[in-house]
């Protein structure tokens, strides 16, 4: 059987990170300072880290 290329894999799984308040972490882009920056934010308490990881 022939092998599928990575980049013609069309199955992606995504990841859900959650806030310990129990809110989900949503990624944004946000404009400031002339920079384009990703900001992970909570959707509860509006809390805003960097990566999803740095809410634990």
């Amino acid at each position: 059987m022939a092998q599928v290329s990575k980049n013609a894999r069309t199955a992606s799984a995504t990841q859900k990170f959650f806030c310990p308040c129990g809110g989900e972490i949503k990624m944004k882009t946000v404009f400031t300072d002339g920079k384009i920056r990703n900001l992970a934010e909570c959707e509860k308490c509006s809390r805003r880290e960097r990566r999803p990881r740095d809410f634990r």
